[in-house]
C-alpha cells in the first residue's frame, strides 16, 4: 500500500486552472481519471489526513503511485477530455454505466438507393435514422407490421431484393400490398425514398397530419362511391391509431426529452432513461454500475449523461434532458449538450405537472430494476463463492481462487496446433483477457510439448512485467527514454509525478521476446485511438505481433500483466507435470496449478499419484468444467478459423502487389487456378489491369508453386478441380 505523501506534488506546482488529472498506480495503468474547475484545489482534497477521507477515495489514493494533470482552456474541453480518457484507459476507480441487455431499434437504412426498415443492435452507422431503443424487438416487429399497410417500404434484406430483381418476382409482402416492390421497379427510387421520408416523419412524432390526410381521402372516396378504396383508408387510419397507442401519449405538449431517474445504495446504483418524442415514451432503457468511487446523485447523473450522450450527435440529442439532480457544474454539461446536438439544451429538475409524475415512474422503475440486480446478484455471489471455497479446500490453496486461468491444445492431426488461455474472476468470464497461441516451437502432435511451450510463454511475459515495472528488486532497472506519457503535447500545459520524479526509473519500454507468436481474441481487445493529452497515441493492436513490437507504458491494463492464483489445464496427470516443470524452470512456485481430465472428470495434481475426486454436485466442479469447456471452445474456434484459412489460400497470394481485386479478374478470365497456370505470359496481360511485370510474377509464383493435393469427394469419389483461387472445397 502505497503512502499519498511519497508522490504528493510539491506547493505551487499544481496549476489553479482547469483541466483533468490522472491517478496511476506502480505499474503506470491509469486508475482514476477526474476533471476539476480548478486543479489546485481539487487534487489538495486527495492529500488529506487518511482517517478523513471517504473509503473508497482512500482505497483509490493508496493504491496509486503517482498523478499526473493536463490543463485545458475551457470546462467544456476538460468535460470532453475526461470522457475520452475514461473510454481509452478504463480505470477500475471510474464510474463506468454498463447496459444491462442490448437494445434494440428500429432503423431506416437512409444511406441505401432504397431505403429498408429493420431491427438493428449495436453501434449505430453514419447514414441510418434510429428510433428507439425498445424494450423487445417483437414490440419493433409488430408496430412495423402495422405501419406497413399505409407506408409500404421494403424490409428484405439486399440478397433477397436482388434475387427478386434477377427473377422479376417480388416477395410475399409485395403480392400483399406490404411491400410498394421497388426491386421490380413498381416505383421508382424516388417515389420510395418519399415513402421511407414519410415513415420517419410519423415515427418522430409527426402523426396527425398523415391521419387527418388519410382521414379526408376516405370522406371523398366515399362521396364518389368508391366504397373499396374507402374502406382500405378506413383500416389504414385504424392501424396508424393502433400503431400510435403502442405507445401512450404522456406529455400532451409534444415535447421531446429524456427523463432520467437514479436508484442508488452504498454499494450500487441503476440507472434508467425513457426517451419520450413527441410527448410519446419511444424507447427505455437501464444500466446498473457499482460505486467504486465517492459519488453522489449528481455525480452518478453526469456519469450517466457521459455514457449517453458521449458518442451521440443532431436529433439523437433531445432538446430538453430532465434529471433528479443537477450535475456539480450544469453549465458546462448544457454547454456540451448544446455542442453535441447543434442547438441549445435544457438541463433541468422537473418541479411539476405531468414532467414531475413522469419522472416518479422513471424513478420506480430504477428501484426496481436495483432491487432486481441485487436480487440476482446475491444469488449468483453465494453460488461463486461457494465455488470458490470448493476449489481452495479441494486443492489445497491458501485463498480462493479469485483468478483462474485455462489452458487448452487444438489441432487437427497434427496439423495447425494452436493454444487458448481463457480468464476467469471471480467466478466469471473476462473475454477482454482471453488469448491465443500458435505453437512454433516444433510440428506434430504433442500435447504435452504444447502444454509445456504454452505455459513457458506465457509466464515468460509475465516475469518480463514484473521486470520492467521494477518489481524484482535483485534486478538493477535500466535506464530508457522518458515515454510519451510524460511529455507535454503542444498547445498544452502538461505536468506528470512520477516514480522516476522520486529517483526510481519507471520510464521503461517493455522487455520483448521476438517470435511468440501471440494473438490476442479478435474483437475483445481495446482499439486504438488518440485523444488529446499526455501519452494518448494510437496503439498497435492486433494487425501486428504484440511481442515483436515495443509498445509505450501508456497506462493501458498489459497482456499478461497479472498473475493467476489458479493454472488449470484441459488433461490429465502429463499435461499438468508439463505446466508445472514450466513454472518450475522459470522459478514461479506460487501459482497452483491442477488439470481437469475429461473421461470421468478427475482434477490432477502435479506429483500425486490419485487425482482428486470431487462430488457430482459439487460447485467447484461445476466451474472447473466451465472453464475447461470454454477454453476448448475458444482453442477449436480458433483452430479452426486458421484451418479454413490455409485451405482458402492461393499460390497467387506470393505474388507481390496483387490485391483481392485483381485475383478475381484473373480467376474470371481463365476459369480456375489450373488454367491460369497452364496459360502464357501475353495471355495473362490480356486480362485488364494486368501489366507484363505483373504476368511474369504471376507466372514464376505459379510456377514454383506445387499443384496442391487435390481433395476427393468421399461419397462419390470424385476429385474436385481448384476453381475458386486455389482452394478445394
Amino acid at each position: 500500500m502505497a503512502d499519498p505523501s511519497s508522490y504528493r506534488p510539491k506547493p505551487g506546482q499544481i496549476p489553479d486552472s482547469p483541466g483533468v488529472y490522472k491517478f496511476r498506480d506502480e505499474h503506470r495503468r491509469v486508475i482514476y481519471v477526474g476533471k476539476a474547475k480548478n486543479l489546485r484545489q481539487r487534487l489538495a482534497n486527495y492529500f488529506q489526513d487518511l482517517a478523513a477521507l471517504h473509503p473508497r477515495t482512500r482505497t483509490m489514493v493508496t493504491t496509486a503511485a503517482s498523478v499526473e494533470w493536463t490543463v485545458v482552456s475551457t470546462e467544456v474541453e476538460a468535460l470532453q477530455l475526461e470522457y475520452s480518457w475514461i473510454k481509452e484507459f478504463d480505470p477500475r476507480f471510474n464510474v463506468k454505466y454498463r447496459d444491462d441487455k442490448s437494445y434494440p431499434y428500429l432503423a431506416v437504412t437512409l444511406n441505401e438507393e432504397f431505403p429498408r426498415v429493420q431491427v438493428m443492435r449495436g453501434a449505430k452507422k453514419k447514414g441510418v435514422r434510429y428510433f428507439g431503443p425498445y424494450g423487445h424487438a417483437w414490440a419493433i416487429r409488430e408496430t412495423v407490421d402495422l405501419m406497413l399497410r399505409v407506408f409500404p417500404v421494403r424490409t428484405c434484406s439486399a440478397g433477397v431484393f436482388k434475387n427478386a430483381a434477377r427473377t422479376g418476382r417480388p416477395c410475399l409482402l409485395g403480392y400483399i400490398g406490404k411491400c410498394s416492390a421497388p426491386c421490380v421497379g413498381r416505383v421508382t427510387p424516388e417515389e420510395h425514398r418519399e415513402l421511407a421520408d414519410d415513415f420517419c416523419d410519423f415515427m418522430a412524432g409527426r402523426t396527425g397530419t398523415y391521419i387527418r390526410r388519410l382521414e379526408k381521402d376516405m370522406l371523398a372516396a366515399a362521396e364518389e362511391m368508391e366504397y373499396e378504396r374507402a374502406a382500405r383508408l378506413r383500416d389504414d387510419v385504424e392501424a396508424l391509431k393502433r400503431a400510435m397507442e403502442k405507445s401512450a401519449v404522456v406529455l400532451a405538449d409534444a415535447t421531446d426529452a429524456d427523463l432520467i431517474a437514479v436508484a442508488e445504495d452504498e454499494l450500487e446504483a441503476a440507472v434508467q432513461i425513457f426517451h419520450v418524442r413527441g410527448g410519446r415514451v419511444r424507447g427505455q432503457r437501464g444500466w446498473v454500475t457499482d460505486k467504486v468511487e465517492n459519488v453522489d446523485t449528481s455525480g452518478l447523473v453526469e456519469h450517466a449523461l457521459q455514457q449517453l450522450y458521449g458518442e451521440e450527435t443532431g436529433d439523437s440529442v433531445p432538446k430538453e434532458v430532465l434529471v433528479p439532480a443537477l450535475p456539480e457544474d450544469p453549465d458546462s454539461i448544457s454547454q456540451w449538450l448544446a455542442h453535441r446536438r447543434g442547438s441549445q439544451v435544457s438541463l433541468r429538475i422537473p418541479q411539476r405537472g405531468d414532467k414531475k409524475d413522469l419522472m416518479a415512474t422513471v424513478q420506480r422503475n430504477a428501484q426496481q430494476a436495483l432491487g432486481l440486480h441485487k436480487t440476482k446478484r446475491a444469488s449468483d455471489l453465494t453460488t461463486r463463492s461457494r465455488a470458490l471455497e470448493e476449489i481452495a479446500e479441494a486443492l489445497g490453496l491458501d485463498t480462493a481462487p479469485l483468478r483462474i486461468e485455462c489452458f487448452d491444445i487444438s489441432h487437427l492431426q497434427g496439423d495447425d496446433v494452436v493454444a487458448s488461455m481463457v480468464v476467469f474472476e471471480d467466478g466469471l468470464a473476462r473475454k477482454s483477457e482471453y488469448r491465443r497461441f500458435q505453437i512454433k516451437g516444433f510440428e506434430g502432435q504433442d500435447d504435452v510439448r504444447s502444454m509445456h511451450e504454452v505455459i513457458g510463454r506465457r509466464f515468460k511475459r509475465y516475469l518480463q512485467e514484473k521486470e520492467r515495472t521494477g518489481e524484482w528488486e535483485e534486478t538493477p532497472a535500466p535506464t530508457g527514454p522518458v515515454p510519451a506519457s510524460q511529455t507535454a503535447p503542444a498547445g498544452s500545459d502538461t505536468v506528470a509525478l512520477t516514480g522516476a520524479a522520486r529517483g526510481t526509473d519507471t520510464a521503461l519500454l517493455p522487455v520483448v521476446a521476438p517470435g511468440d507468436g501471440i494473438s490476442p481474441d479478435q474483437g475483445t481487445a481495446p482499439t486504438g485511438q488518440t485523444v488529446p493529452g499526455p501519452g494518448t497515441g494510437p496503439v498497435p493492436e492486433s494487425a501486428s505481433d504484440p511481442d515483436t513490437e515495443p509498445r509505450e507504458d501508456d497506462g493501458r491494463p498489459k497482456r499478461f500483466a497479472y498473475p493467476p492464483q489458479l493454472v488449470v489445464v484441459d488433461g490429465g496427470q502429463p499435461q499438468v507435470a508439463a505446466a508445472k516443470r514450466a513454472l518450475d524452470e522459470l522459478g514461479i512456485d506460487d501459482i497452483a496449478v491442477c488439470g481437469l481430465a475429461k473421461r470421468l472428470e478427475e482434477v490432477w495434481l502435479p506429483e500425486d499419484d490419485d487425482p482428486v475426486v470431487l462430488p457430482r454436485s459439487s460447485e467447484g466442479l461445476y466451474l472447473l468444467q466451465r472453464v475447461r469447456d470454454e477454453a476448448h471452445r475458444f482453442a477449436i474456434t480458433y483452430q479452426r478459423a486458421k484451418r479454413a484459412k490455409r485451405i482458402r489460400s492461393s499460390p497467387l497470394d506470393a505474388v507481390a502487389g496483387l490485391g483481392e481485386t485483381r485475383k478475381q479478374a484473373l480467376i474470371k478470365h481463365f476459369g480456375s487456378v489450373k488454367k491460369l497456370r497452364q496459360a502464357t505470359i501475353d495471355e495473362i496481360c490480356e486480362v485488364p489491369g494486368i501489366g507484363r511485370r505483373t504476368a511474369e510474377s504471376v507466372a514464376v509464383a505459379l510456377a514454383s508453386a506445387a499443384p496442391a493435393t487435390p481433395a476427393v469427394n468421399t461419397a462419390t469419389g470424385e476429385i474436385i478441380e481448384e476453381d475458386d483461387g486455389g482452394s478445394t472445397t
